[in-house]
């Protein structure tokens, strides 16, 4: 389940955004407003990330659709808690994902994870908690952050989308694309999470591949 989230370019958020890094600026008036999915469903956003971790968009898509059969589109926690990992297996899923699903699915169900908890503690915090649980690391807490928690102030580092589109727009080299985001953090506070949806789309749009530069667009 997804829920449509609108930012303006001319949001005040987005203004200061800009101003703070110039060559923002540049890719924000080039892409214009955006539209973004968030998961409101807090267990299947979870349930979802681990689905998609280490395996093409496209692969995770199929697993996640086959799921959703077996669960007659209920991606519920009563639904999977019924499911064995023969089950879970026959849509596709890993061993290792199964175990990770089945240990999630029995702490929501028997009440030891309270998953709305986490809209009451701060960023770190719920980094914290969220790493506790089997299968949920750093990159799938700060990701359930932006699309589930919709903080607007969260990097997720050690994503390769964020990576690729920052070493597109800021023009380094490969072996600096995580470093150019370090470095970019403090300029983008406290709006990193608009940062990394305008280098999310320039991803998604295919500019990293259709053009050596912005400034090549912007010609």
């Amino acid at each position: 389940m997804f829920k449509k989230r609108y930012i303006s370019q001319s949001d005040q958020s987005v203004a200061e955004l800009g101003n703070r890094d110039p060559i923002m600026k540049k890719l924000i008036k080039l892409i214009g407003d955006l539209e973004v999915e968030t998961r409101p469903d807090f267990f299947e956003s979870l349930i979802r990330s681990i689905i998609g971790q280490q395996i093409s968009v496209q692969a995770a898509h199929s697993i996640y659709q086959r799921l959703l059969q077996l669960t007659d589109n209920q991606l519920t926690v009563d639904k999977l808690a019924e499911m064995t990992p023969e089950d879970l297996q026959s849509a596709g899923l890993s061993k290792p994902k199964i175990k990770y699903i089945q240990d999630l699915t029995q702490k929501v169900y028997n009440g030891d994870l309270n998953l709305k908890s986490l809209t009451r503690l701060d960023n770190e915090t719920a980094v914290k908690e969220l790493t506790k649980i089997k299968g949920i690391g750093k990159w799938t807490a700060e990701v359930f952050l932006i699309f589930s928690l919709e903080r607007m102030n969260v990097l997720a580092i050690d994503d390769i989308g964020l990576q690729r589109g920052a070493k597109w727009l800021y023009q380094v080299d490969q072996s600096e694309r995580r470093d150019i985001l370090i470095k970019k953090e403090p300029t983008w506070h406290p709006h990193l999470t608009l940062a990394s949806f305008y280098l999310w789309e320039a991803v998604l749009l295919n500019f990293i591949n259709d053009y050596q530069s912005i400034d090549e667009i912007n010609h």
